[in-house]
């Protein structure tokens, strides 16, 4: 069963930085795609980033030229660079993977449980 597991959130001033870490139990994220979402209080999860398994990424407007996605296969790791943070980044961070299981094209998503990341004075 596949796990992931993000982790370095925590308590930042606006204008700091946190980086993000999502490790999965198994090699995925270099055959998959995966993606950053944050759900905040009163809001719906929305998609914060993404990278496919080719390394294109993509980021919700919100966080362009402030958040960076990456991996690194040999460490089955994902990172989420967070720069300028402002309070409406506060959020629960959550690591999402589809992987695709079947030649059909049958996926499972893995979420992780998710990293708080609060941005206050």
């Amino acid at each position: 069963q596949v796990q992931l597991m993000e982790s370095g959130g925590g308590l930042v001033q606006p204008g700091g930085s946190l980086r993000l870490s999502c490790t999965a139990s198994r090699n995925i994220f270099r055959r998959n795609g995966m993606a950053w979402y944050r759900q905040a209080p009163g809001k719906q999860r929305e998609l914060v980033a993404s990278i496919t398994s080719g390394g294109s990424t993509g980021y919700a407007d919100s966080v362009k030229g402030r958040f960076t996605v990456s991996r690194d296969d040999a460490k089955n790791t994902a990172y989420l660079q967070m720069n300028n943070l402002k309070p409406e980044d506060t959020a629960i961070y959550l690591c999402h993977a589809k992987v695709v299981v079947s030649v059909e094209g049958a996926a499972v998503n893995h979420w992780g449980q998710g990293t708080q990341v609060t941005v206050s004075s």
